[in-house]
């Protein structure tokens, strides 16, 4: 019997134009409603999860989906598994930061590169200048809720001893993915996941696998009473986690040869079919 269901957001929960369908939505309610824990498991920070989803449980009131929201998750998965939290509780349940150490000197480098600098900090979205922060609240629109403006990323993480969840370095020019690829070389205790725009860097000891081993053991939840779903190699640590694997049709291919379920794509509701087909079981 599945008792808890992870589930990616982009590329999984949300179709190619970043919406949750009303088909994922309800499903999602479904499934809590038979005692499923719902665990949201996401690259994002906590403040920028999708609105429909967040409606009525987390930072935004008066929206069509909140009473119906209201019990559908609680702890959420974020910044690639650098923090687990209970909203509920508001407390966090597990944190792996980026070394505080690799900080500081890893801005000075990349810094000195054609670069847009962004970051995840006390689960907000922080972007460094206006053209770039402009660009974020472009791209999440409503779920823009975490997402800030600094003028110096630098500065303002050294002025107030910030924890970083996880940085993220958006290529401005030719090359740019290559010399930040050899800069993070001097960095063992740090892991990168490239897309072809931007890098996602975080701690060694995040990975959406290592926080959903973490969240089981809190609630005391067996792998093999544990569902999943994505599309990206991100997921790929999730998969070892849970004891069923279901990949999104527009999965990568690694993970569809790892999933236990093939579903449909994200453009035909594939996580809602996930979702029943789990049910089903």
């Amino acid at each position: 019997m599945i008792k808890l269901l992870a589930v990616d957001m982009d590329g999984t929960c949300l179709d190619r134009r970043s919406r949750m369908t009303d088909a994922t939505l309800e499903a999602l309610r479904k499934a809590a409603g038979r005692g499923v824990i719902i665990v949201p498991t996401t690259g994002r920070n906590l403040e920028c999860i999708p609105h429909r989803l967040a409606a009525g449980t987390l930072f935004t009131t008066g929206a069509m989906d909140e009473k119906k929201n209201r019990d559908l998750f609680r702890y959420v998965i974020s910044s690639n598994g650098a923090c687990v939290t209970d909203i509920r509780e508001r407390k966090e349940i597990f944190r792996a930061p980026v070394p505080a150490d690799d900080v500081l000197p890893l801005l000075r480098e990349c810094g000195k590169l054609r670069l847009g600098i962004a970051s995840h900090i006390r689960h907000r979205y922080l972007l460094e200048g206006r053209f770039l922060t402009m660009a974020g609240r472009l791209v999440y629109g409503k779920d823009a809720r975490g997402v800030c403006c600094v003028r110096s990323m630098e500065e303002f993480i050294r002025k107030g001893g910030y924890k970083v969840e996880e940085f993220q370095f958006y290529f401005f020019s030719p090359g740019a993915e290559q010399d930040v690829r050899s800069v993070l070389e001097k960095y063992p205790d740090l892991r990168a996941a490239y897309t072809g725009i931007y890098v996602e860097v975080y701690s060694k000891d995040a990975s959406k696998g290592r926080a959903l081993a973490e969240l089981a053991r809190h609630l005391n939840i067996r792998k093999e009473e544990i569902a999943c779903i994505g599309d990206g190699e991100n997921d790929l640590s999730m998969f070892e986690a849970a004891g069923l694997r279901i990949a999104m049709g527009n999965a990568v291919e690694d993970l569809k040869k790892q999933a236990d379920h093939v579903t449909d794509s994200n453009a035909r509701d594939g996580a809602a079919k996930a979702v029943e087909w789990i049910l089903k079981r």
